[in-house]
């Protein structure tokens, strides 16, 4: 008898993270149920849909039909007998987050919650107390730095050689 594979955290993490993804463009999605489409957005959708004729998902009739419907659809609620069966249309695909300033907003909250201990470290220093300006103070110096270097590398893009430094 075969045994149940455990889930792993990580596997948990990524489909908790592409559930939300989904969730959000569908939520999207049915933002703009009503809204009337564009002559952008149809060539984006008939892009769409020769690309997935090109893959081979659709044959020339089916292709055929889709783009009728998209031609007569009316609002974005039509596109959805347009689409079904297929993978979300790039109209609806959100672009990813570029990471924020809120990295820096964590590097600052962790100086400030750092900065006592590092104070009290320099405190039993100067009084000669040398282990305990140690435990005060290397342990939050290195979070601070961390943290730091965390902040730093998330508002850039690294390249492959970077990477392996």
């Amino acid at each position: 008898m075969a045994e149940k594979a455990k889930p792993n955290l990580v596997n948990l993490t990524g489909m908790a993270a592409a559930a939300g993804r989904e969730a959000r463009e569908a939520a999207a999605r049915r933002k703009v149920q009503a809204v009337r489409l564009t002559d952008q957005e149809r060539r984006i959708c008939s892009d769409d849909l020769a690309e997935q004729f090109a893959v081979g998902r659709l044959d020339v009739r089916e292709l055929d039909q889709r783009l009728d419907l998209l031609h007569v659809a009316v609002t974005h609620g039509d596109l959805v007998a347009v689409f079904e069966g297929l993978p979300v249309p790039q109209l609806y695909l959100r672009e990813p987050r570029k990471p924020g300033r809120w990295r820096w907003a964590a590097f600052i909250a962790t100086v400030w919650l750092a900065l006592p201990f590092m104070l009290a470290g320099l405190v039993f220093l100067l009084f000669g107390r040398e282990v305990a300006a140690a435990i005060f103070g290397i342990p939050s110096t290195v979070w601070v730095l961390a943290t730091w270097r965390w902040a730093r590398n998330g508002t850039r893009a690294r390249t492959a050689p970077e990477r392996r430094r």
